[in-house]
C-alpha cells in the first residue's frame, strides 16, 4: 500500500481547508471536508492549543487515517492554570498556581515524549516548565516544589496517578489565579509609575542613559521598552503606524 503523511499544527477543534492543512491535502485527491471534520473532532477537547495532527493517506483508494499528537508541555500548563500566556519576568511575576495532581496529569499526557525514566522523573520536567512560566506549585516557587518532591514529600500521590480535582480544590486554584493577576497588574503599574518619574527626573539624557538606569532600577525590560524604546523599536513602530 502507498501512502503519504501530511503533518500540520492545527488549533484544537478549528482545523480548516485553509493553510496549512488545505493546500497539503489539495493534491492528494481526499476529501478534504472529511478530513477537517474529522480532526476537529478528536481535537474538540484541545481548544484554544496548538495540536500537531499526522493525515496518513492511502493514495490508492484515497482513504485516510488521522493521527492525534499532543500539544506543547507549556500549552497543557497553561490550559490547567486558565491562563493565556506566562509571565514575561518569571523571576518577578506569578501568573498563577497548580497542584501535584494537574502537574501529574500534564506529565502523564505527555507521557512518550517527556524523557525523564518513569512518573516521577516526568513530574519534575513538567515543574521546571512551570518555573520558566512563572507558575506557582502548591502555592510555592515551582523550584521548592522540586526539593519537596527530591525529598519524597508527594511520592504517594505520583505513585496513585491521581489527576482529579475536587470542586472546591478547582474553587481554591481559580480564586489564587485571580489574586496573583490584581497582584502583577497591581506591580505592573507600580513599575510603569516610577519609570515615568524617572524618565521626567532625567528629561534632556540620552535615551541608553535612561533604559540602562531603568533596568538598574528594576523596571521590568518589558515596561522599559514601552516607557523608553530602543531606536530599532520606535522605527518598527513607527514603519507599523505608516502601513
Amino acid at each position: 500500500m502507498a501512502t503519504q503523511t501530511v503533518e500540520a499544527l492545527i488549533q484544537g477543534g478549528k482545523a480548516s481547508a485553509a493553510p496549512p492543512l488545505g493546500p497539503a491535502l489539495g493534491p492528494t485527491g481526499i476529501n478534504i471536508g472529511q478530513v477537517v471534520a474529522e480532526i476537529n473532532k478528536k481535537t474538540a477537547d484541545l481548544a484554544g492549543m496548538q495540536v500537531p495532527v499526522k493525515v496518513i493517506i492511502d493514495t490508492q483508494n484515497k482513504t485516510f487515517t488521522i493521527e492525534i499528537g499532543t500539544p506543547p508541555t507549556a500549552a497543557l500548563i497553561k490550559q490547567e492554570a486558565g491562563i493565556q500566556k506566562g509571565a514575561s519576568n518569571p523571576v518577578q511575576e506569578k501568573v498563577a498556581d497548580l497542584v501535584i495532581e494537574q502537574i501529574i496529569k500534564i506529565a502523564k499526557t505527555k507521557e512518550d515524549s517527556l524523557l525523564g525514566k518513569g512518573l516521577k522523573a516526568k513530574v519534575r520536567e513538567v515543574i521546571g516548565t512551570c518555573q520558566s512560566m512563572g507558575i506557582l506549585v502548591e502555592g510555592q516557587p515551582a523550584q521548592d516544589t522540586l526539593k519537596d518532591i527530591a525529598a519524597g514529600k508527594y511520592d504517594e500521590k505520583i505513585a496513585s496517578g491521581k489527576t482529579e480535582l475536587s470542586a472546591e480544590e478547582k474553587k481554591r486554584l481559580e480564586e489564587e489565579r485571580k489574586r496573583l493577576q490584581a497582584e502583577m497588574e497591581k506591580r505592573r503599574a507600580e513599575f510603569e509609575a516610577k519609570g515615568k518619574q524617572m524618565i521626567k527626573e532625567m528629561e534632556g539624557k540620552e535615551n541608553k542613559f535612561i533604559r540602562k538606569a531603568l533596568a538598574e532600577a528594576g523596571i521590568p525590560m518589558k515596561v522599559i521598552d514601552e516607557l523608553a524604546p530602543s531606536e530599532k523599536e520606535a522605527a518598527a513602530t513607527a514603519a507599523a503606524e505608516k502601513k
